[in-house]
């Protein structure tokens, strides 16, 4: 391996160690969040464990939420101690303890797909550092993750890991809803699983494959005219020059400026709050949580 990639995750059985802090960290806002009865679902590496058996050093922990519910939950966090901020009104909060965080995700930064009930309510109960919780779904998962092809970043093997590991059980259909309209973006996901794994395209059902290529085929017989170019939902920074010079719309703008529900800022907390919070009752409450 080239000494530049030393500090890039590899892909290992064996599980990772974390940080005394870390996992104080995690736990702590699992519990919060669950004894605050806001729903969410966990994502990231440890979904990722759960679906395909497989680890990578993680550097947080990944949740799912609907983005009405984030300001309750940065509320109960600030509560017990964490630092909380906004980090993309369209897709991303985070909590803080220290050097670790938590990051609490409503959907994608291009603003195709946002976080709703079902993906709460499909999620699978598991445990995590021994507290119970729930993880999302593999349909969810994979959707989650077919528009992170950036150039710094591809987690296309993710996504041929979750179908080489769930593909014989995944619910078709309602992927396919999840990525509509972006279904070649679906089909690109599945040729490329097709080139990892060539002994198993059988574990995506072949009216899957049909629908797709005839929808291909289709288009590429007659394309629209009016299509708008969409490289952006893909890259906005490597696909710029398309837009800055060459003319094309900007959907990544377009999407993310037209999104229904973007994260707001908790208003900052008063001094009632804060010499509220750093009464001793209220301290030996938050050692019990």
């Amino acid at each position: 391996m080239a000494k530049d990639e030393t500090s890039l995750p590899v892909s290992t059985s064996t599980p990772p160690e974390f940080l005394p802090e870390a996992l104080e960290c995690y736990r702590g806002v699992l519990q919060c969040l669950a004894k605050a009865h806001v729903p969410f679902a966990v994502a990231g590496a440890f979904a990722f464990h759960r679906h395909t058996g497989i680890w990578r050093t993680t550097k947080d922990l990944d949740l799912f939420l609907e983005p009405k519910s984030v300001a309750l939950a940065l509320e109960h966090l600030q509560q017990i101690g964490f630092e909380t901020q906004i980090e993309d009104s369209i897709w991303l909060a985070k909590a803080f303890r220290g050097e670790h965080f938590v990051d609490l995700i409503t959907g994608l930064g291009n603003a195709v797909l946002i976080v709703d009930s079902p993906w709460i309510d499909r999620a699978l109960p598991h445990k995590i550092f021994n507290v119970p919780c729930r993880v999302v779904a593999a349909e969810e998962a994979i959707a989650s993750k077919i528009f992170i092809s950036r150039r710094e970043r591809f987690d296309g093997a993710d996504v041929a890991h979750l179908i080489r590991s769930c593909g014989a059980r995944l619910d078709w259909d309602r992927l396919q809803r999840l990525i509509e309209p972006h279904w070649e973006m679906l089909l690109w996901s599945l040729v490329f699983f097709a080139y990892v794994y060539p002994a198993h395209t059988r574990l995506v059902p072949q009216p899957v494959w049909d629908d797709l290529t005839l929808r291909l085929h289709a288009h590429t017989l007659r394309p629209d005219p009016n299509e708008p170019f969409r490289g952006t939902l893909i890259d906005p920074l490597m696909f710029a020059i398309d837009v800055d010079d060459w003319g094309e719309r900007d959907l990544y703008t377009e999407y993310r400026e037209r999104h229904p529900n973007p994260l707001a800022a908790l208003p900052p907390r008063s001094p009632q709050t804060e010499a509220s919070e750093s009464d001793p009752m209220r301290s030996d409450l938050r050692s019990n949580e």
